[in-house]
Order: structure tokens, then C-alpha cells, then sequence
């Protein structure tokens, strides 16, 4: 495994995810890219993601990385005595199930806390506690009801975000909190309860939009839609079908602009000589570099914005990312083993997390467990002599 040698700020720390989808497994798989000892802990039959397809199919293999697997049947009052029993032994308990889920087996932070004062309980929900804390909530839902897709699609047509940024940056923010909680503990000695939702998470990326209506009383349009601060600031298509974003955000870039892609004429116009007074001119101005620049390649045009220092970028998928001459120098991929699925113990490349720590990116210690795969050595870890645990085993109440 790589990253072997990178800093573990958090190593020693033990952390217990009652988790699943993507928020709450990213919380954990921060904490566990730090350097923490993160035990999933998952139904019988494994955690449900492990066998998601098409968009969800990458779900479990991202964000269960560095992580050890048990399973435990929650349902069985035997399973849940040995869960709090591995709590017991825990820093940080996370989860993301529905409210008051976890308080039916003993497992909330008000009764988790009784045992263990110095727990940090890091609960991921849809929505904070208030009027909307009974409702079922997806990404999709809070980006729907919470602006974000009416900003992101044209007017009248709402569209999600391409990626699951509520799911993600709620997760982020359950971490960033549980990583505050680790402090103040170590300051007072008392662990504390940390909640992170989706709605909120949504409505705090919205708090641009709204700011800028109350700033200037007019309503924010969509992004497609949106009157831009800047005139040169597009995508364009080019030779070949090719696409590729190009942009120029200030007076002094403007002119380099002019200079790189041979448009002098443009460049002397006083009409043009201001962003404010391009802004204005911005119809006739895109209009006038798609034609001038419609035969030429994506690739000679990022050539000629990348020798002259100017914001530029190819339109790539996700796939094409494989590629990417910067990730693959700078190590931003890893190798993992897949743990589920028709391509089980292949070796596949993910992503790290954006950081790097004393100069270096944290990467994968381990693969992405298979179901149970620790079950017995975590038991043991929780007070369960060997005969007990083949004894949960055998009785279905782990595996």
C-alpha cells in the first residue's frame, strides 16, 4: 500500500461508523486517512452499498479505503450488546441513519456517553434538529429544495450538481467537527455530540447567492443564466467538435489575451479597453472569438493560454482524469483493491484526499475491506474471548 511514510496525526485514535452511502462513510474515511483506526461496522449481509450499480457503483470502493470491516446484526440483542461493548473501546462514533435509529439499540450518544464521557458522537443527517428533522432527505432532495439546483441548471430547468457535493462536504463538515471535539476534549477531558446535515451543507454553499441578493436586491439568476462579472469567461467550440473554457478576468489579462491568440484589432478597440465596457460588449464579443478561433485545436489554444499565464481549461470526463499528467506525477492517485462486484480483487486507481501533510498526500494504508473481513480480531479488541466470538459467529449474530 502507498503512503505508508505520510504523516498520521490521528493515529491511536479509535473510531466506530455505524455508516453507509457516502456521508457518513466520508467522515470516517478522513479520519481513517489521517491516520485513525476506523471499524465499519455493517449488517450480515454487508452494507447494502457494496451492491449498488451504475452511478452508485463507486460508491463503497471510494470512500471505505483505510477502514476494517465487522459485521454485526443489530436486530439480535446479542449484536447490539457486543456493538456497544466495541463503542466502548472507542474515541469517535459515527453514523448517518435515519433519527432516533440508533437509539433502539442502545448505540445514541446519550446513552453511549453514560458508559463513556469522553465519547465525540458524530451524527450525519439530512437535516438539523427543527421542522424538517422527520423527512427522508437524499442530495438530490436538499439540492432541489435548497437552491443549489435552480443555480446549477438553465432557467426552468433544475438540474443536481454532477457529483454528490451535499453527501461529500457533509461528511467533511461531521470530520471537521469531530477534529474541533478532539480538542476541546483534550482541554476539558468531556467528549461532545457533533452534528452535520445535508440541508444545511446546502443552504451554507447558497450563502453566496443569498448574500448577493441582499446586496443588491436582485434575484440571483442560474449560473447558465447568470450576468457574468466578466466578459471573456466561456466555453468554446473549436476544430473538430473539440470544446475547451477559456478566460481572461481582468483588464491586464485582457490584454495578454489579445496578444497570445493575434486578435490586435480587439486589443485597440476602445469600446473593448474595460471589463466593464466588454461586459456590455459581451454578445457581440464571445460572438467574435468563436469565429476566429473555430478552426483552431483545443490543444494549440491551451498552448498558447498556458505559455501566457492564462486561465484556461480542456473539457474532460471523469475517465479522462486517468491520464492526467499532473495526478500521475504528483502521485493525487493511488492504487486500491476492490473489494465486491464482477471485478473483485482487481487493482483500480482512486483519488486522495486534496491535502498534503508535511509535504506529503495521505494515502491508501488499506485496500477497501471485504464484509467481516476483521470481525474476530475486533471482538476480540472488545472483551470477547475466542469461544464467544465463534459462538456470535456460528448463531449469525456476526460475521
Amino acid at each position: 500500500m502507498t503512503g505508508t511514510t505520510a504523516p498520521q496525526p490521528l493515529a491511536g485514535l479509535r473510531v466506530v461508523e455505524f455508516t453507509h452511502m457516502v456521508m457518513g462513510p466520508t467522515c470516517g474515511m478522513v479520519l481513517a486517512d489521517m491516520g485513525a483506526e476506523v471499524i465499519k461496522v455493517e449488517p450480515i449481509d454487508g452494507d447494502r452499498t457494496r451492491r449498488l450499480l451504475g452511478a452508485g457503483s463507486g460508491f463503497f470502493p471510494m470512500f471505505n479505503r483505510n477502514k476494517k470491516s465487522i459485521g454485526i446484526d443489530l436486530h439480535d440483542p446479542r449484536g447490539a450488546e457486543a456493538a456497544r461493548k466495541l463503542c466502548a473501546t472507542a474515541d469517535v462514533v459515527a453514523e448517518n441513519f435515519k433519527p432516533d435509529t440508533m437509539a433502539k439499540y442502545g448505540l445514541d450518544y446519550a446513552s453511549l456517553s453514560k458508559a463513556n464521557p469522553r465519547i465525540i458522537y458524530a451524527s450525519h443527517k439530512g437535516f438539523l434538529p427543527g421542522p424538517y428533522d422527520h423527512r427522508t432527505a437524499l442530495d438530490e432532495v436538499v439540492q432541489m429544495m435548497g437552491g443549489l439546483a435552480y443555480m446549477t441548471g438553465r432557467p426552468g430547468d433544475p438540474l443536481r450538481a454532477g457529483t454528490s457535493v451535499n453527501d461529500i462536504m457533509g461528511g467533511l463538515f461531521g470530520a471537521i467537527g469531530v477534529l474541533g471535539a478532539l480538542i476541546q476534549r483534550g482541554i476539558t477531558g468531556q467528549g461532545m455530540e457533533v452534528q452535520s446535515a445535508l440541508f444545511e451543507n446546502n443552504v451554507f454553499l447558497m450563502g453566496q447567492h443569498m448574500l448577493q441578493f441582499a446586496m443588491t436586491g436582485k434575484h440571483p439568476a442560474p449560473m447558465p443564466a447568470r450576468d457574468n462579472p466578466w466578459a471573456v469567461y466561456d466555453v468554446f467550440t473549436v476544430k473538430d467538435g473539440e470544446q475547451i473554457f477559456l478566460a481572461a478576468v481582468s483588464d491586464a489579462q485582457w490584454l495578454t489575451f489579445c496578444d497570445a491568440l493575434g486578435f490586435a484589432d480587439l486589443k485597440a478597440e476602445p469600446s473593448l479597453a474595460t471589463n466593464n465596457l466588454r461586459v456590455v460588449e459581451r454578445p457581440r464579443l464571445l460572438k467574435a472569438i468563436a469565429e476566429r478561433i473555430a478552426h483552431r485545436s483545443a490543444a494549440e489554444l491551451a498552448s498558447s493560454m498556458e505559455k501566457a499565464g492564462l486561465p484556461f481549461a480542456p473539457i474532460r470526463k471523469p475517465e479522462d482524469l486517468y491520464d492526467d499528467e499532473h495526478l500521475l506525477a504528483t502521485g493525487g492517485l493511488a492504487d486500491v483493491t476492490l473489494p465486491d462486484g464482477p471485478k473483485a480483487g482487481e487493482k483500480v486507481k482512486t483519488t486522495l484526499f486534496p491535502i498534503t501533510m508535511a509535504g506529503q498526500r495521505l494515502g491508501v494504508r488499506m485496500d477497501p475491506p471485504r464484509m467481516g473481513q476483521h470481525s474476530r480480531e475486533l471482538l476480540a479488541t472488545a472483551g470477547f474471548a475466542a469461544s464467544e466470538i465463534d459462538e456470535l459467529i456460528a448463531q449469525g449474530v456476526a460475521a
